[in-house]
């Protein structure tokens, strides 16, 4: 990497601890802090500033949403800060309050649906980056578990499917291959979507990043 992204991480376990730093490591980044509970990550972020914080989201003390909680801290206090959570649980207790803070650079993967290395490190780059990067299966159970869809009613079948595509960080090329149609088509369907959501052209909003919020919170 032309510029190493620095990465602090929080992990209970030991073992997947210290082979996620060695793996990250050994992938050209720039490994902070590799530490066992939030109070260690607090501190590890203050003294370090890293880019991203890789989070487990059940951690000591309770073991249930310490990590989760944490992240909400840590991008109040550190807007600029990429957080990648990185669990075997979705909890959308708070989940949505991360992702409706406006700010891009969040993620949100689940241990066992990471196939491949290289999706994890593409998934990181993209949060350093200030995108996003979301499993399809939190986006299903934060829209299962939201009240509100009004936002989202005026939409057809194939706009809702771009948008959850999009949710997922995908560019309008990886859309248009993943929905076997044309990036012409793809870009329509964003510039309706835009529309029908109110998000007018600006230059101090990232337009994508906020439909996907938008669609999170519906």
């Amino acid at each position: 990497m032309s510029d190493t992204i620095r990465i602090a991480i929080a992990e209970d376990s030991a073992i997947l601890r210290d082979g996620l730093a060695q793996l990250l490591a050994g992938r050209g980044f720039d490994v902070t802090d590799a530490v066992g509970d939030p109070e260690a990550l607090r501190d590890a972020v203050g003294r370090a500033l890293p880019d991203v914080a890789v989070i487990d989201i059940r951690m000591p003390p309770t073991f249930t949403d310490e990590g989760l909680r944490l992240a909400i801290e840590l991008r109040r206090d550190h807007p600029h800060l990429g957080i990648l959570l990185f669990s075997q649980y979705i909890e959308t207790r708070y989940a949505a309050d991360l992702l409706a803070d406006g700010a891009a650079g969040i993620g949100y993967l689940l241990k066992d649906r990471v196939a491949d290395v290289s999706d994890f490190v593409e998934a990181l780059v993209r949060v350093a980056s200030g995108g996003t990067a979301l499993d399809p299966e939190v986006i299903t159970q934060l829209m299962a578990a939201s009240r509100r869809r009004d936002s989202l009613s005026g939409m057809s079948k194939r706009e809702r499917e771009v948008l959850a595509l999009m949710a997922e960080g995908r560019s309008n090329a990886a859309i248009a291959t993943a929905l076997v149609i044309s990036e012409g088509a793809v870009e329509k369907h964003v510039t309706s979507i835009f529309t029908k959501l109110d998000l007018p052209v600006s230059q101090l909003d990232h337009r994508r990043v906020l439909a996907v919020l938008r669609f999170l919170d519906s």
